[in-house]
């Protein structure tokens, strides 16, 4: 959900007249947010339905390993956000005409056309890669509560499909009519009911856990660290889950006092990075080595987890056209004029259907997400920008560090993408 405001707003600047790539994303005045408001949106921005995958991650990295990964990339990804902001004002003050709402249009002041290229890709297999793992949740979760595993039956199987495949391809039709609606606009409060849903997600399984924890929680039969393969694992699921980096500019456009927003904006990441830090531990410490890539997949089955996990397989069908949606507005206006276009709607569903088939597993989805493409989003680019926006005003020592955050995401990058391939593919065998 991180882009999904972005674009409902563009979604109208986009129309009229056709968009061009020199065309700025600009709207309409916003009213001012306040610090609480703007602690919500930046909260509603990031938390989303990969923190369910959270502790799995602890199993398979070790908890110091996951903990301890988890509040490096919430340090990273806001110092990150806060070079987007630095490098948004430094080119607004430089000129007074110049507007830049958006990380694409961010990238298009600092590298031209390449520079929005490379952010719309990005964007489009970050969004892309989201609705990949909003099926992949749809069909376990259904399979769980309809066609789980039992000693009689060992592979279920529906109409010779396999349940997981079964339900993605029954999602697939009705996807093609949703996706079809021009405006999401009608849309937009299952934003704020998905993220309601998944705090309450959050809630009955940290209650579960805490029930499970009370019996005792031996804590020398943990895993304490993995190996370093593991370490890029846990750093992709972590990056993933704190993907939010396109947002930040829209957001401190919208707060009222902008002096105070990389405080709050640092407060939010603190309290979101100790959430997660509680969801993953006590999940793990609960469940230990049966803790499930979905953690929702370890609840009994009584009414109140049966309702949480069918209200999120709800939220997440209704999410992922609004999901959808900035990807759409890049590959129309780059491909039709700026115009609608269904077939190539129709196209995108498929392709996305098709490779949730492939992946076998939600968590390591979300490692190949992180490490491939929000590691770029979130840390290279930024630094990147920032680099060349003041190469020519900083001292050595903040050129240092943009030089060392660019190597590191690269690096980090490129070797959790190898590791989260080497895990799928793993899973497959």
């Amino acid at each position: 959900m991180v882009f999904e405001k972005e674009a409902n707003s563009s979604s109208k600047r986009l129309r009229s007249p056709p968009a061009t790539e020199e065309t700025p994303l600009l709207g309409a005045p916003k009213p001012q947010s306040s610090q609480s408001k703007t602690f919500a949106n930046v909260f509603i921005a990031i938390v989303g339905a990969g923190v369910l995958g959270m502790p799995y991650s602890f199993k398979r990295t070790g908890w110091v390993m996951s903990l301890l990964t988890l509040f490096f990339v919430a340090f990273l990804t806001h110092h990150c956000m806060m070079l987007l902001v630095y490098t948004r004002r430094k080119l607004e003050s430089s000129d007074a005409a110049t507007k830049i709402p958006s990380f694409g249009d961010l990238g298009f002041s600092v590298c031209g056309s390449t520079g929005r290229l490379v952010v719309d890709v990005l964007i489009i297999l970050a969004q892309t890669g989201f609705c990949v793992g909003y099926l992949l949740f749809i069909g376990n979760t259904m399979t769980h509560l309809i066609n789980p595993i039992t000693s009689t039956d060992l592979s279920p199987k529906i109409m010779g499909l396999a349940p997981k495949s079964f339900y993605i391809w029954g999602c697939f039709p009705f996807q093609l009519g949703l996706n079809s609606i021009k405006t999401l606009t009608h849309m937009a409060p299952l934003s704020i009911f998905a993220d309601v849903v998944d705090l309450g997600a959050m809630g009955v399984v940290i209650i579960e856990d805490l029930m499970i924890m009370m019996k005792g929680v031996d804590f020398g039969g943990l895993k304490s660290f993995g190996d370093v393969s593991l370490f890029f694992y846990a750093l992709g699921v972590s990056v993933y889950s704190f993907e939010g980096v396109g947002m930040v500019l829209p957001l401190e456009s919208e707060a009222k006092d902008k002096d105070k927003f990389g405080r709050v904006l640092g407060f939010t990441m603190l309290f979101i990075a100790l959430m997660y830090g509680c969801f993953g531990a006590f999940g793990y410490f609960a469940f230990r080595e049966q803790t499930k890539d979905l953690i929702t997949a370890n609840l009994g089955k009584g009414m109140i987890s049966t309702l949480v996990k069918l209200g999120l397989v709800i939220n997440l069908f209704f999410t992922l056209p609004i999901m959808m949606n900035p990807v759409y507005e890049i590959v129309e206006r780059r491909l039709w004029g700026g115009k609608f276009c269904l077939w190539l709607r129709w196209l995108l569903v498929l392709v996305v259907c098709l490779v949730a088939l492939l992946v076998p597993n939600f968590a390591d989805f979300m490692a190949l997400v992180g490490s491939g493409v929000c590691c770029v989003l979130g840390f290279v680019l930024p630094s990147l920008f920032h680099l060349l926006v003041f190469k020519g005003e900083m001292g050595w020592k903040q050129c240092l560090s943009d030089v060392s955050i660019l190597a590191l995401g690269i690096v980090l990058g490129i070797s959790g993408t190898w590791f989260a391939l080497q895990e799928i593919f793993a899973s497959k065998v």
